[in-house]
């Protein structure tokens, strides 16, 4: 990523040798509706052979969004279906694999007992995901088949329970937001009217006309891509044409009259006339009435179909942390960037403090790194809250740290734990105003190492925040030396920093307190 005018410089990152293929790696996705596997050598960035894929049509979502456990056999035959993905991964040679559920278990009262169960029986790590890390992996996939260069695209993914709806654009991901609206769990909650078709669709459609995005979409008409393999089955339906590339282009007048079409047959009507298969058929009008609803929202006229998915998505994020750029600072920070920006842009924040922030905050965690002790993935938390540590002024500047603190306490970021991110939230919440105390609520939640965590980093946060009081990226570098119980920082950048100066000895209060450090500020020569 090249450095923003007026940001601190960042080091080039190298790349790895050529030596780092062949690699082969695997991805499951333990849908609401279906199982899917893929083990895949990649020859190149970006450059896979499927070696194995399959699908397993295991509902684990069925009885989840109505009763909330995963049914006893249901599960059974997913964990002998797992165990066999195993016996594929070592039959492959595979290197690395990443397996990951979504909703059904997520949701299900007994998840936890699930995965425990996978882990002994079926030897497989599963790990369950929300909706905004589904969307980034989504959209990994998607950016492998799709141009997304010159405009705006709405990124419509949709699973047995839920539907993930995303705003990108070739840069990434401007905003993404989950709706708990997924096709087995819309047949579940609505199977009164099933036996009839004509009464199931009315019912449906009245029930998906309510979906609408929390946020402007923006001008319209959007291009809008879709994936899931419902959309994918109504694009063979409709005969939509194929590109070069093997992505479908379907009309949304054509899906309009496919949709009437499924609407006048029966769930057996379906299975024999149009060939779906049977776990298909009962909720492919359902889908096919969200994708309908969100492409009259975005105006589209056309949805682009890729035949990609979450598993095409997790194996070229394996390939990229393996055979891409060496890991280190950089990588792991484009990966926190790539969590949290959506976030912020869904919270309208100013991008450019946030960057400008959390590069002189990782600048000043880095050199004082014999002081606080801490390590990468606290490093991460910094990096983290520094880029969202406004975003509550959304609500309100009054009070904004607070806010702050509510809305990203109460949100998924994207390879970021749920203890993680209330560890993010705390640190963006004291960037400004009271310090940490036992009395406030969600500080106390914290035991003794996180309330320390939370402390240190808020402290650097603060020394970082007040380095750009006005928003003005005035200052280009940022040196700490101590010495003699003494953090002393020397500030270089352009026009007057006396603001900036005055800014840094008034809040490096918390980082005194934390550290006995008295905070001593010099500005560079010739810097005003």
């Amino acid at each position: 990523m090249p450095a923003r005018e007026g940001n601190p410089q960042k080091s080039p990152r190298k790349s790895r040798s050529p030596a780092a293929y062949p690699y082969r790696c695997a991805s499951i996705d333990v849908g609401s509706n279906a199982m899917r596997f893929l083990a895949a050598e990649f020859s190149g960035p970006g450059e896979y052979r499927v070696l194995e894929a399959g699908r397993n049509p295991v509902r684990l979502g069925h009885g989840v969004f109505l009763g909330g456990k995963l049914h006893g056999p249901t599960a059974d035959r997913a964990v002998e279906v797992l165990s066999e993905y195993r016996r594929k991964l070592d039959e492959l040679r595979i290197e690395d694999y990443r397996a990951v559920a979504t909703s059904a278990v997520r949701e299900s009262q007994n998840g936890k007992e699930f995965l425990r169960e996978v882990e002994e029986r079926a030897r497989i790590r599963l790990e369950t995901i929300h909706g905004s890390e589904e969307a980034r992996l989504i959209y990994r996939a998607v950016r492998s088949r799709v141009d997304l260069s010159g405009r705006r695209w709405l990124l419509v993914d949709l699973g047995g329970g839920s539907v993930e709806v995303t705003l990108a654009d070739q840069s990434g991901i401007l905003w993404t937001e989950s709706h708990t609206m997924g096709a087995v769990r819309l047949l579940e909650e609505l199977t009164g009217g099933a036996e009839d078709p004509g009464r199931f669709f009315s019912l449906v459609g009245e029930y998906v006309g309510t979906l609408k995005t929390s946020r402007d979409l923006g001008p319209a008409p959007l291009s809008m891509v879709a994936t899931g393999g419902n959309i994918e089955t109504l694009a063979q339906i409709a005969l939509a044409p194929l590109n070069p590339r093997g992505v479908a282009r379907l009309g949304v007048a054509t899906l309009e009259k496919t949709v009437r079409h499924l609407s006048r047959l029966s769930y057996r009507e379906r299975v024999a006339t149009l060939g779906i298969r049977e776990d298909r058929a009962d909720v492919i009008l359902p889908a096919a009435l969200v994708y309908l609803r969100l492409a009259r929202l975005a105006g589209a006229r056309e949805i682009r179909v890729p035949f990609v998915g979450l598993r095409e998505g997790i194996a070229l994020d394996l390939a990229d942390s393996r055979t891409g750029p060496a890991p280190g600072p950089a990588h792991r920070e484009r990966q926190v960037e790539e969590a949290v920006l959506p976030l912020g842009r869904k919270y309208a924040f100013d991008e450019g403090h946030g960057r400008q922030v959390a590069a002189l905050a990782l600048s000043l965690f880095d050199q004082t790194a014999k002081v606080h002790g801490l390590g990468d993935s606290e490093r991460a938390l910094l990096h983290a809250a520094a880029l969202l540590h406004d975003i509550g002024s959304f609500v309100s500047y009054t009070r904004h740290h607070k806010h702050s603190l509510y809305l990203i306490s109460q949100s998924n970021l994207a390879g970021f734990s749920a203890r993680e991110t209330l560890l993010v939230a705390n640190v963006a919440r004291y960037h400004r105003r009271s310090m940490p105390k036992p009395t406030h609520e969600a500080f106390s939640a914290l035991d003794r190492r996180e309330r320390f965590t939370v402390t240190a980093l808020a402290s650097i946060l603060r020394l970082a925040d007040a380095l750009d009081r006005e928003h003005q990226s005035r200052v280009q570098r940022v040196e700490a030396e101590t010495a003699d119980s003494v953090l002393r920082l020397r500030v270089e950048g352009t026009g007057d920093l006396l603001l900036e100066g005055w800014s840094l000895k008034r809040k490096a209060d918390l980082f005194t307190q934390t550290f006995g450090l008295q905070v001593e500020v010099a500005i560079a020569e010739g810097a005003s």
